[in-house]
């Protein structure tokens, strides 16, 4: 019998025992964001060089999973671009949105891989569009012989800031907002803001609840650069078209990113629960599956944050002014405080029962301390929450006929 010092690698052998072992690994995990602009356009070369854990050459083979919208506006483009550039790209259209984002759509992406006959290591998906896009082929990836190496293209202002950042893929099973996922990181994602060029405004305000949630809990900075540029962000549909216009859209994406990444890197497989980047995420996944289609996803984020910060002036660590600015620029971005899901008899307290049971048995709520910075709360009432409640409805009420004082309610 060998002695436990004969194993390597952390693996250990009980010395009074045939029959048990420990076995400790450590994989590394190693994945590239990468500002692009303009990724499709044929003499850029980024696509093929710019990370060097996935290149790729002439005579190369890759599947492309596209968003059906994506493909109709931008989809000529990307098919020159490989065609002029030798790769041999087969497509896949298909509608991504919240009311698909479910099991089914995982199926289609598996069943497009084993058809292309896909080389399990040499050959990575590409996906393109927007956050469920992302999240419904990450997925699939994630599975598909136990690991496939994928490439994210995002298409929307939430899929470059948010949900093309992080590792975890998901989609929605029954009313549980990705209740069924994996923590799979894609090689690389590619952040190229010229495809928002093509965006609506509601879709560029919904990216921006994400970049605005960054900005309540890390950074004051940032949010007064949306505060400054934020609706000229959205006309520009930041594509830049002034020097000043440009500086503050690569300011407030890069600054977004950065600031997720800072807070994701160290955390990945979310072995802390308590997560600054979950605010807006207590309360939102369950307004959003009850209010679908009518929600999109930073819709909800936003309210949530509304919510939040409503019951953070409550609580005294917001000030009447601070809540004012924070309600006024949510305005101003196009995004609402308030859905009458709200009103649902029993709606927030299931859901923040939801979300102790998501956190492990605790509330583990992120609340803004001032613009900026946060603490955690686990002793929140339902009380509380319906005070908050009510007091939004009156600030809601008052964005709505142009006044923004706040007075507090009795909680």
């Amino acid at each position: 019998m060998r002695s436990a010092a004969s194993f390597k690698l952390g693996l250990s052998h009980s010395a009074d025992t045939d029959s048990a072992w420990k076995v400790e690994a450590v994989k590394q995990v190693e994945y590239h964001v990468i500002a692009a602009r303009n990724l499709f356009e044929t003499e850029n070369a980024q696509l093929l060089t710019g990370c060097s854990a996935a290149p790729l050459t002439r005579g190369d083979r890759r599947l492309l999973v596209i968003d059906s919208n994506v493909d109709r506006i931008h989809g000529d483009r990307i098919r020159r671009y490989f065609e002029h550039h030798g790769v041999a790209a087969s497509f896949v259209p298909m509608r991504a949105d919240e009311t698909v984002k479910e099991w089914s759509s995982v199926i289609r992406v598996v069943d497009a891989m084993n058809g292309f006959g896909i080389d399990r290591r040499r050959e990575p998906v590409i996906a393109v569009g927007g956050g469920v896009l992302l999240d419904v082929v990450g997925f699939a990836a994630s599975v598909y012989r136990r690991g496939t190496p994928y490439i994210r293209i995002p298409t929307t202002l939430i899929g470059l800031v948010d949900a093309g950042v992080g590792v975890k893929t998901g989609v929605n099973y029954g009313m549980g907002k990705n209740r069924l996922g994996t923590y799979a990181p894609a090689i690389a994602t590619y952040v190229d803001r010229s495809f928002l060029r093509t965006l609506d405004d509601r879709h560029l305000s919904n990216g921006l609840a994400e970049i605005l949630k960054m900005a309540l809990i890390k950074s004051v900075d940032l949010f007064e650069l949306l505060e400054t540029y934020g609706q000229r962000l959205i006309a520009d549909n930041f594509q830049g078209t002034s020097s000043e216009l440009d500086t503050a859209a690569r300011q407030v994406i890069a600054e977004s990113i950065h600031l997720m990444l800072e807070e994701l890197q160290p955390n990945l497989w979310e072995s802390c629960l308590e997560r600054c980047v979950d605010y807006g995420h207590t309360f939102s996944p369950t307004l959003e599956m009850e209010a679908l289609p009518a929600l999109l996803h930073g819709e909800a984020v936003s309210i949530d944050m509304a919510l939040t910060s409503a019951l953070g002036f409550l609580r005294g660590s917001l000030s009447r002014e601070d809540l004012d600015r924070i309600l006024t620029v949510m305005k101003r971005l196009g995004l609402p405080v308030w859905n009458d899901v709200l009103s649902t008899a029993g709606v927030l307290d299931a859901a923040l029962a939801d979300t102790v049971r998501h956190r492990d048995g605790r509330q583990r709520l992120p609340l803004p301390v001032g613009i900026g910075g946060h603490h955690f709360a686990n002793d929140v009432t339902n009380e509380e929450i319906a005070s908050a409640l009510t007091l939004l409805a009156r600030k809601n009420t008052g964005l709505a006929n142009g006044e923004v004082s706040v007075t507090k309610v009795a909680s």
